[in-house]
C-alpha cells in the first residue's frame, strides 16, 4: 500500500529527478508528484520568460515513463495563494522583504502536500541540498553533520553500486541493522538492489544539516519546517555536490538532463516582483534621504520595492543630480515616516552593525537550546544572514 511507498516531489527540474531515480534504482517503491502551484488568475502574466507549468508537467511525464515511476498531478492554487502570496504581500506592505521559497517549503511542499497525500506515505523525498538525521538512528553520525541511515540504499547507487552503470560520487553509510520499528520493503527487480529497505522509526528527533556542497546548501530554506515534517522528510541529494548531480543525470540520460536550473521563485518562475506587488499594493510615494546628511535626494514610491544592503533601483529615483554621486545603497527604511535613507558608503564605520533583532524564530527541536551558564548568559550560535 502506500505506506510502505516514499513520495517524491518532482519538479521538472534535474535535481528532483535524480533523487528520485536514486531511490528508484536502490529498489525503494516511489511514486512522484508534481504540485500545482502555477497561478491561472489575473498574476500569471506578471511571470518573464518560460515558466508555464505545462512543460514542467512534460518533463516530470518524460522522465517517469522513463523509469517506470507512477506520477500524480497534485493541485494547490488556492492553498498557495492563501498560504504564500497572501503572505508575500503582507510582509512587503509591513516593510519587510518576504522569503516565499522558505515558506513555499513548511507551508505546501511539506505542509498542504504532505497534510493532504504525504502523510500516507513512509517518507516524503525532495531535491534540495540538505542532510537530514534521526537522532539515535543507526548510521546516525553527530560529528561528521548527520548520516540519514534511511537512504541508505540510494546512497550506494549514487556510488556506483547500481542504477544501469551510472556512478557518481556520493555518501554511502553501511546499511542499517533491523531493531524495531516497521521495515518497508522495496519491491525486486533485476535491475535493483532486491534488499534495498527504507526504515521507519517510532518518533525520533529529526535534525537538519547543511549538505556535502556548500554552494548550493538550501538549508536556509528548510528552516521553517517543523519536528514532524522533517521527520518524514527525506533529501537524497544531501551528500552529492552539484557537478556530480549532473554527471548523474547525464549517465542515466535523463530527459531533461540539459535543463537549466530554475532561479524563479518558488512555483512562480521568474517573476516580475515589483509588478507582481503592484498590482496587489498601492503605491506610496515618500521621500529618500541620505544618511549622512538628511538632505532629501529624491522621491520612492513605495518602500516595498526596496531592501536593505541592497543597490538596485536606487538610482532611478534619484534626483538626476545626485545619480552620479553612487553608487547608492538602502541602509533603512523607516515605515513611520515612510521614507527611504540611502548611502553611499555602506560599509563604512559609522553604519558598523553589532546587532539585529528577529522574531518567529522557529526552533526545529520544539524548543530553543538551553544557555550555557547562569541564567541571563547570551547563547551563541552561529547564524546565516541573508
Amino acid at each position: 500500500g502506500a505506506g510502505e511507498e516514499v513520495a517524491v516531489l518532482l519538479s521538472g527540474g534535474v535535481d528532483s529527478s535524480v533523487a528520485l531515480r536514486l531511490l528508484h534504482d536502490a529498489g525503494v517503491r516511489t511514486r512522484a508528484f508534481y504540485l500545482r502551484i502555477w497561478l491561472e488568475d489575473e498574476d500569471s502574466h506578471v511571470a518573464r520568460g518560460e515558466c508555464p507549468w505545462e512543460e514542467d508537467w512534460g518533463y516530470c511525464s518524460a522522465v517517469c515513463e522513463q523509469a517506470g515511476v507512477p506520477l500524480e498531478r497534485v493541485s494547490l492554487q488556492t492553498e498557495y495563494s492563501r498560504l504564500v502570496v497572501d503572505y508575500m504581500i503582507a510582509e512587503a506592505r509591513a516593510g519587510r522583504t518576504p522569503n516565499p521559497d522558505m515558506m513555499c517549503n513548511s507551508r505546501i511542499k511539506f505542509g498542504a502536500f504532505m497534510d493532504s497525500v504525504g502523510h500516507q506515505f513512509s517518507c516524503v523525498a525532495s531535491g534540495h541540498y540538505a542532510r537530514s538525521a534521526l537522532q539515535g538512528e543507526e548510521g546516525y553520525q553527530h560529528s561528521d553533520g548527520g548520516s540519514d541511515s534511511r537512504l541508505w540504499p540510494a546512497m550506494t547507487v549514487a556510488a556506483g553500486g547500481g542504477g544501469g552503470g551510472s556512478r557518481a560520487r556520493g555518501v554511502a553509510p553501511s546499511p542499517p541493522a533491523r531493531r524495531g520499528g516497521k521495515v518497508l520493503a522495496a519491491t525486486s527487480s533485476s535491475s535493483r538492489a532486491p534488499d534495498a529497505e527504507f526504515r521507519q522509526s517510532p518518533q525520533p528527533q529529526a535534525l537538519l544539516y547543511c549538505s556535502e556542497d556548500e554552494h548550493k546548501d538550501q538549508t536556509y530554506f528548510l528552516s521553517q519546517l517543523s519536528q514532524s515534517q522533517l521527520r518524514q522528510a527525506v533529501f537524497p541529494l544531501g551528500g552529492m555536490p552539484k557537478p556530480h548531480v549532473r554527471q548523474l543525470a547525464d549517465r542515466l540520460r535523463l530527459p531533461n538532463r540539459a535543463r537549466k536550473d530554475s532561479q524563479g521563485i518558488c512555483f512562480l518562475g521568474q517573476l516580475d516582483y515589483d509588478q507582481f506587488l503592484r498590482g496587489h499594493l498601492e503605491e506610496s510615494q515618500g521621500e529618500v534621504r541620505e544618511f549622512e546628511t538628511g538632505q532629501l535626494i529624491g522621491t520612492h514610491r513605495g518602500l516595498w520595492h526596496h531592501t536593505v544592503g541592497q543597490r538596485r533601483g536606487v538610482g532611478p529615483i534619484l534626483h538626476p543630480r545626485q545619480v552620479s554621486r553612487g553608487p547608492w545603497y538602502v541602509v533603512r527604511k523607516d515605515t513611520a515616516a515612510n521614507q527611504l535613507i540611502v548611502s553611499r558608503e555602506y560599509q563604512s564605520t559609522d553604519k558598523a552593525r553589532n546587532n539585529f533583532y528577529a522574531d518567529s524564530i522557529n526552533w526545529i527541536a520544539g524548543a530553543p537550546p538551553a544557555a550555557r551558564g547562569t541564567a541571563g548568559t547570551p547563547l551563541e550560535l552561529r547564524v546565516k544572514v541573508r
